[in-house]
C-alpha cells in the first residue's frame, strides 16, 4: 500500500470477465455522474501529463497555487484567524497538493517511458521538498497557532469530531516538525528534512531500476516447472531468471532442487541495489536520528510512533521480542521438519537449514507431508476467473456494484482497466479503481495499492469520490496457458483489493483522515483480514475451478490439508517477519551518538539472530523499500495481524461466515467509511462489539498464551 498523500502531508506536517456472461464494452462515466451529483458528490477520471513539459507545467502551477494559498493564510490579521481560515484552509490546501503527488508518485511507478518515469521522480522530489518548505512557513503556523490558541481559551466556537481532531493534528504536526524551536534549529531541522525526502526517493528509484539477471542451464534448474523456463529460453540455450522480479524469485527459491542455484538466486536479491543504496541507508538512518535529537525524542523509532497505535519504539520492539520469544519452541520444531527432510534427500548428517533453503523445503513438506502441490493449485485459479470471483464475493458482502470504465485515454498502458464502484443500493458512486496487473520493464516490481485522488470533502461543500490503483505483478500468461495464480498471489490480490476498498468507501469529511489514512500500524489490519477469505472452502468454492474442466472444484480435503501446512509454517513465516521489524526498530532506536556507520550489520545481525543468517557479503535492507515510509514501522505487519485475526472472528461467528452481509457492511461501514476520522480504537471496537483480544492471533498461529 503505497500512499505518497500521507508522505506529504507527514512532511508538511487485462481482459476480464472472460469465463463469466457475456458484457457490454466499458460504460462511459456520464453515466454515473448524475447519481454522483444527487449525492452531492463529484467523480472524475484523472487526467495524467503525457510528456516531461506537461509534468513540469503542473507542478509549477499546483505549488503556485498551493502557495498563493499559503500567503492568503499567513497575510490574516491574528486576532480575527477562524477555523476555516486557518486549519481548514491549510487541509484543503495539502489534499490539492496530495493529489498533484499522488498521481505524479503513481506515474514515475509505472509509465512505461523512462523520460516521462524521470519527469515524474523529479516532481515527486519537487513536491515533497516544498512540502517541508510550507510546513517550515513560521508565519503560516503563527495564524494558525493563534486560532489555537484562542479556541483553547474558548475564544471561538468550540470545534468537534473531525474538525477537532484536525486541529489537534495539525498542531501536533507543527510540534514535531520543531516550529516551537529557535530559529536556528528549527532551519537545521528543515534542512534536513528536504534532505531525508531526497535521500528517499533515491532510494526508492534505485529499488525500481533494479533488474538482476541470472543465466541457468537446464540442469541447475531442475525441480522449476517446464511451463515458468520455456518463456524465459535464451538462444545460447540457457534461461534468463530476473532475480528482482518476484514471481520469478519465488518460483525458483520454491522448486529448485540445487542449493547452489538457491543460493545464487537468494544472493542477487539480497545483492540489487546495495552499492548504490547500502550508503543512502547509512545516511537515511544517521539523517533520521539527528532529526528526532533536534526535536527532543530520544530516537527515530520513538518519533516515529508516536502518531501510532504503539506509541513508543521501545513499547513496538517489547512486542517484537515478546514475539519472536513466544515463537522459540514452533520455530525449532519447523526448522528440525526441515532438516529431517533435508537429511533425507541430500544424505548429510546433520544438515543446516540455510536463508536459502526454507522455502524450498517448506514447499517439500507441504507436497509430502500435506500432500499439497503448489504447482497444481495455480489450475483452479486462472487470473480471470479469480478475479470476477473476488468481484462477486466483495460486491456482496459489502453491498457493491463493479462497472468497468471507459477510461477515456488516461489508462498508462494497454492492460489497464479502470472500474467504478457504486452503492448498490442507492446507485451512488463511490470511487474509481485501475487495475494494473503484470509485470514490465521499469515498473514498479512488488504489489501495492496505490492513492490517486484521495475522498474528502471540498471547499465548495461537494464530496470528492476517490480513485485508487493497484499496481500488482501477478503471474503473466504464456504462450500455451492463461495466467495462472498461485495460492499465495490469490491471497495477495484479496488483500490488495482491500486496501483499494479502504480507500473508495471512505465517508469521512477530511482528506487527511479519508481512506487509508490511518496509523500506519493499523493501516494493513482491515487487508490482511480479507487474507481468510482465501483459506475458507465455501468461498474458494464459488469461483475456483481447473481452468482446463471448470466443473472440476478444489476438494475440500485439500483445503484443510493447506491449513495444516500453513500452520505448520507459521513460526518460520513470523519469526522472518519480525526478524526484520526488529531490525529497522534497532536501526531506528538508537540515540544519535550511538547510531552505526553500517546500518546493514545491524540488520543482517539481527535478522541471523532471530531467523536465518543472509548470504555473506550481502545487504538485503538496500532492497528493502519499506525502510522509506515504513521506517521503524515493519512492526506494524504482525502488529496489524493480530487485530485482523481478532476481526476475523467475527466473521467466522456469523451466520454465514466470510460470506455475512450483514457483517461486511459493519466493517464497511465502521473501518471503510471511518477512516482515520476518528480513534482507531474506537472503530475496531464498534466492529468488534467488544474491547479487541490478542488471543485470537495467538491461537491461529498455534502459540499458547
Amino acid at each position: 500500500m503505497r500512499n505518497p498523500l500521507a508522505i506529504a502531508l507527514v512532511l508538511a506536517g487485462a481482459g476480464l470477465l472472460a469465463h463469466g456472461p457475456a458484457i457490454a464494452g466499458p460504460t462511459p462515466i456520464s453515466q454515473f455522474q448524475p447519481a454522483a451529483k444527487e449525492h452531492g458528490s463529484v467523480i472524475s477520471i484523472p487526467r495524467f501529463e503525457r510528456t516531461p513539459d506537461e509534468v513540469a507545467a503542473s507542478v509549477k502551477a499546483g505549488l503556485a497555487e498551493a502557495d498563493a494559498a499559503l500567503d492568503a493564510i499567513a497575510g490574516q490579521n491574528p486576532e480575527q484567524a477562524t477555523f476555516e481560515s486557518t486549519v481548514s484552509a491549510l487541509e484543503f490546501l495539502h489534499a490539492r497538493v496530495g493529489t498533484l503527488i499522488s498521481r505524479m508518485y503513481l506515474m514515475k511507478e509505472t509509465q512505461p517511458d523512462a523520460a516521462l518515469r524521470a519527469a515524474c521522480t523529479d516532481a515527486v522530489k519537487t513536491i515533497e521538498q516544498w512540502a517541508v518548505a510550507a510546513q517550515y512557513r513560521e508565519d503560516v503556523y503563527k495564524a494558525c497557532k493563534a486560532f489555537a490558541d484562542a479556541h483553547d481559551a474558548g475564544r471561538r466556537p468550540k470545534l468537534e469530531g473531525e474538525h477537532l481532531k484536525l486541529l489537534s493534528e495539525i498542531m501536533r504536526d507543527y510540534r514535531r516538525a520543531g516550529l516551537h524551536l529557535d530559529k536556528a534549529t528549527r532551519d537545521r531541522v528543515e534542512s534536513l528534512q528536504k534532505w531525508l525526502s531526497e535521500l528517499s526517493n533515491n532510494f526508492n528509484t534505485n529499488i525500481t531500476d533494479a533488474k538482476v539477471v541470472l543465466h541457468f542451464t537446464k540442469d541447475e534448474l531442475a525441480g522449476v516447472p517446464e511451463s515458468f523456463l520455456k518463456p524465459l529460453a535464451t538462444p545460447a540455450g540457457r534461461y534468463a531468471v530476473n532475480a528482482t522480479v518476484t514471481p520469478h524469485f519465488l518460483m525458483v527459491m520454491t522448486n529448485a532442487d540445487r542449493e547452489d542455484t538457491r543460493l545464487r538466486m537468494k544472493a542477487a536479491r539480497f545483492s540489487a541495489a546495495q552499492d548504490r543504496n547500502g550508503p543512502i541507508l547509512n545516511e537515511l538512518v544517521a539523517v533520521r536520528a539527528e532529526v528526532a535529537r533536534l526535536l527532543g525524542y530520544k530516537s527515530w523509532a520513538d518519533y516515529q510512533t508516536e502518531i501510532k497505535m504503539a506509541r513508543t519504539g521501545a513499547e513496538a520492539i517489547a512486542f517484537c521480542e515478546e514475539m519472536i520469544l513466544g515463537l522459540a519452541p514452533k520455530f525449532e520444531e519447523e526448522m528440525a521438519a526441515f532438516r529431517a527432510i533435508k537429511a533425507r534427500k541430500t544424505g548429510e548428517g546433520s544438515p543446516e537449514i540455510r536463508l536459502w533453503d526454507w522455502r524450498y523445503y517448506e514447499n517439500l513438506q507441504k507436497k509430502e507431508r500435506f500432500n499439497v502441490d503448489t504447482e497444481v493449485l495455480r489450475n483452479f485459479f486462472e487470473f480471470d476467473r479469480t478475479l470476477k470471483g473476488m468481484f462477486d464475493i466483495y460486491q456482496d458482502i459489502f453491498g457493491l456494484e463493479f462497472t468497468q470504465i471507459d477510461d477515456e485515454g488516461s489508462k498508462w498502458f494497454d492492460d489497464v482497466t479502470l472500474w467504478m464502484v457504486a452503492d448498490a443500493e442507492s446507485g451512488e458512486p463511490l470511487g474509481l479503481f485501475y487495475l494494473d496487473n503484470f509485470p514490465r520493464e521499469g515498473k514498479y516490481n512488488h504489489f501495492a495499492q496505490f492513492d490517486v485522488i484521495m475522498g474528502g470533502r471540498l471547499a465548495d461543500g461537494s464530496y470528492q469520490r476517490p480513485v485508487a490503483a493497484l499496481v500488482c505483478n501477478f503471474s503473466p500468461s504464456t504462450a500455451d496457458r492463461p495466467s495462472l495464480l498461485p495460492h499465495n498471489e490469490v491471497e495477495t490480490l484479496f488483500h490488495e483489493f482491500g486496501h483499494a476498498l479502504h480507500t473508495i468507501l471512505t465517508r469521512a469529511e477530511r482528506t487527511r483522515f479519508a481512506g487509508t489514512n490511518v496509523p500506519r500500524d493499523f493501516v494493513e489490519a482491515p487487508s490482511q483480514m480479507l487474507e481468510n477469505w482465501v483459506w475458507d472452502p465455501t468461498v474458494l468454492d464459488t469461483f475456483a475451478a481447473d481452468y482446463r474442466d471448470p466443473s472440476k472444484k478444489i476438494d475440500p480435503a485439500l483445503i484443510e490439508r493447506m491449513k495444516e501446512a500453513r500452520n505448520a509454517g507459521t513460526g518460520t513465516f513470523y519469526r522472518r517477519q519480525l526478524a526484520m521489524a526488529l531490525g529497522d526498530l534497532r536501526v531506528h532506536n538508537l540515540p544519535l551518538e550511538k547510531v552505526p556507520t553500517d546500518a546493514a550489520a545491524i540488520i543482517n545481525r539481527t535478522y541471523a539472530e532471530a531467523f536465518l543468517a543472509p548470504p555473506e557479503g550481502t545487504n538485503f535492507a538496500a532492497y528493502w523499500g519499506h525502510l522509506t515510509g515504513y521506517d521503524a514501522g515493519y512492526y506494524g505487519y504482525a502488529w496489524a495481524d493480530a487485530i485482523a485475526a481478532d476481526m476475523a472472528t467475527i466473521f467466522e461467528q456469523a451466520p454465514k461466515g466470510f460470506l455475512d452481509r450483514q457483517v461486511g457492511m459493519r466493517l464497511r461501514n465502521e473501518v471503510y467509511a471511518a477512516g482515520g476520522g476518528r480513534e482507531i480504537e474506537d472503530s475496531i471496537r464498534a466492529f468488534l462489539l467488544r474491547e479487541r483480544s490478542i488471543d485470537p492471533f495467538l491461537q491461529s498461529i498455534g502459540v499458547s498464551k
